[in-house]
């Protein structure tokens, strides 16, 4: 069942969450290293609770054609413009973590203008649904939003995907490769791991070297996701600055410098995992996915047609000889600014960059 949906909050909700905000138990010692500094959780707060104007982003929001449909017994929230050419192709666009399907903002109105685009909020982000059992994984997300597909007439359709995004097209086109015409990623999957025979490159022994180092230095929030996600929801979805801080933490960390992305889109997204309270499902995917790895073993591949976008911010990044041990790499493309996070980065470079691999 497919049926529209338009966003509403209770002014309650916003109310106890300015609440919050106005009553934070900041930390004591040393809080200028180590993480967010204080000064500027300070002032985000102050803004968060002062300035933030929910009720107008939400109005903006829903001037965009939102839809709820069941799927196998889970709820999905989802965006969907239409081409005005009927025999459009369909591209699904896909977010990950921390982010929901606000970053496609930008992108997806001009993507309407050749394709069928469908925006969901992954099962258990935003206005989807946290699921109510174990095994919500990369995978089974991907046979889901194929489902998603398939209800909305699209028996064959190209894929977007960056961070989970990635992920899950890679495993749309793994499980179902008659039905994605094309995948495009501007990330590569962290679980990914091709089937080596014989001796790396020095690019690729170099990649491995530079992915282990930013693992011991970054990757803290992973492994924490990865094997304590209940643990840590229970801080997270109990306070609204401990979670502006856990995800604002990766927006800085992992854009672009030069993008500049501004407080209101930045918290436009945060809000969105507050009100719904999805913080905790969203961390569980990284659990649920340690099961569903992207390994590959001789003779595997992604059979798919892959056009590659790599934006210089996000890093580290692999040689295009380890992609191309297990993906179909037609089209790569070195952009000139951007990272993690190009979808609301840099939305023209993405589009264009979509556009001209699909055409």
């Amino acid at each position: 069942m497919i049926e529209p949906f338009r966003i509403r909050v209770a002014a309650e909700t916003i109310d106890e969450l300015r609440a919050r905000l106005r009553s934070v138990r900041w930390p004591d010692g040393v809080t200028d290293s180590g993480g967010v500094p204080l000064a500027s959780m300070r002032e985000l707060a102050r803004y968060w609770a002062e300035e933030f104007d929910w009720f107008a982003r939400e109005a903006s929001l829903n001037e965009l054609p939102h839809f709820r449909a069941t799927v196998d017994g889970q709820r999905i929230h989802f965006l969907h413009l239409r081409a005005e050419r009927a025999d459009a192709l369909p591209l699904l666009l896909l977010h990950g973590w921390p982010g929901s399907f606000v970053e496609f903002l930008g992108v997806a109105p001009r993507l309407a203008k050749s394709f069928h685009v469908v925006v969901p909020s992954l099962p258990g982000y935003g206005f989807s649904d946290p699921p109510r059992e174990p095994g919500m994984s990369n995978r089974r997300i991907a046979a889901l939003l194929a489902s998603l597909m398939s209800s909305l007439g699209y028996e064959r359709f190209a894929v977007q995907g960056g961070d989970w995004g990635a992920g899950i097209a890679t495993w749309l086109a793994r499980d179902g490769p008659s039905r994605v015409a094309a995948l495009h990623l501007n990330y590569i999957p962290g679980s990914y791991e091709p089937f080596v025979d014989g001796a790396l490159t020095g690019e690729e022994v170099a990649f491995l070297r530079d992915r282990d180092s930013w693992s011991e230095q970054s990757g803290a929030y992973g492994h924490l996701q990865r094997t304590r996600p209940l643990t840590l929801a229970y801080a997270l979805s109990d306070s609204p600055i401990g979670l502006a801080a856990w995800i604002v933490e990766k927006f800085e960390e992992w854009a672009d410098p030069r993008s500049a992305l501004s407080r209101d889109e930045l918290l436009t997204n945060v809000t969105i995992y507050w009100i719904t309270n999805t913080i905790g499902s969203s961390v569980r995917l990284y659990l649920e996915s340690s099961r569903t790895p992207h390994r590959f073993e001789r003779g595997e591949r992604v059979r798919v047609p892959c056009a590659i976008a790599h934006f210089p911010h996000e890093a580290p990044f692999p040689p295009r000889a380890w992609i191309e041990r297990a993906y179909d790499v037609v089209r790569w493309t070195e952009m000139p600014r951007g990272g993690h996070f190009a979808a609301i980065e840099e939305p023209e470079l993405l589009a264009g960059d979509v556009e001209g691999f699909l055409r």
